[in-house]
């Protein structure tokens, strides 16, 4: 088991460390929070141990898991890479690409192994059709949350839509070529609204919008491919998918058959995978815990999380 302390046990981190504790790959060391009535708070209501320094914490530990607010990021992680330890640390990675760029380097250097808490690649409905995502041209996603003012101390570009950056990441195979995009701040200082369409060398095209002022929560991505249309509901944790092959010589009478205006005809069928519940960010903990014990690169690594934090910089600074 690896020994594992949490950074930060604000609403996040309670849950680390309450998953932290019943997972049976790791042995909870304890916490450090900077505010020390939080700490006492926390350490008598849950009975994890907190420590008086953040230095004292990352000595104990194999792994340091850091949920503090993102411009902390980069300082808790610096000193935990240069300590020898592994980082598993909540997105954005950083605050800068610069930051986040230092960091890889750095894990390098003191051959640590870092993971980026992009939680949407373990949601149930995306795994159970990530597979099938094979070559998507068109990409469209919608992240809506009604608001809550954790949260607004960053554009909802870097809050909210950067998920789903991610996630187009990780499954559209070509170099970003393009982005136009435009943000709109209501409440808040930064934008509240954000709107970003994303061209790739391969031809691709992805257009997302996100917002945390809406009056209801909705996180959908759709993908479009060649004889394909999936549909994925992060939200609700619920796939479609729509697939299109030739159509048989004698279809049946329940096949649906389409036919365009050359005269091919397609037949139209459904798949249903299984999307089986799980906890996202007991996993994406869990298999960061493997990725270190068994010597493999993590699911989401430090160039990962770097390059979703890239398009998302370039995304705000084209408002």
């Amino acid at each position: 088991m690896l020994k594992v302390g949490v950074l930060g046990a604000g609403h996040l981190g309670k849950i680390h460390l309450k998953l932290l504790k019943q997972s049976e790959k790791y042995e909870l060391v304890g916490f450090y929070d900077p505010s020390i009535e939080n700490a006492k708070l926390v350490e008598k209501e849950f009975g994890y141990k907190a420590f008086d320094t953040l230095e004292a914490l990352i000595n104990a530990v194999d792994i340091v898991d850091i949920v503090t607010p993102t411009l902390s990021h980069f300082d808790c992680a610096q000193q935990a890479i240069q300590q020898g330890k592994h980082i598993f640390i909540e997105k954005p990675i950083t605050k800068t690409v610069a930051e986040a760029e230092t960091l890889i380097q750095l894990s390098k250097k003191h051959n640590v192994k870092g993971q980026v808490g992009h939680v949407e690649r373990f949601n149930p409905a995306f795994t159970a059709v990530k597979d099938s995502i094979e070559n998507p041209m068109f990409i469209e996603t919608h992240r809506l949350a009604e608001f809550n003012p954790r949260g607004t101390d960053v554009p909802v570009v870097l809050d909210l839509m950067i998920h789903d950056i991610d996630v187009i990441l990780s499954v559209v195979k070509s170099k970003v070529k393009n982005i136009n995009s435009s943000g709109v701040s209501v409440i808040s200082e930064t934008p509240d609204i954000a709107n970003a369409r994303i061209e790739f060398e391969n031809g691709c095209v992805a257009n997302l919008t996100a917002s945390r002022i809406s009056l209801k929560n909705m996180r959908k991505s759709r993908f479009f491919q060649k004889d394909a249309y999936i549909a994925v509901d992060f939200f609700e944790k619920a796939t479609e998918v729509v697939k299109m092959k030739d159509a048989p010589k004698q279809p049946g009478d329940f096949d649906m058959i389409l036919q365009n205006a050359e005269g091919i005809k397609k037949q139209i069928y459904f798949e249903n995978p299984t999307v089986e519940a799980n906890n996202a960010i007991l996993d994406e903990l869990e298999t960061f815990a493997d990725a270190v014990n068994n010597n493999t690169t993590p699911i989401v690594s430090l160039e990962q999380g770097t390059e979703a934090l890239r398009v998302a910089q370039q995304i705000i600074d084209n408002f």
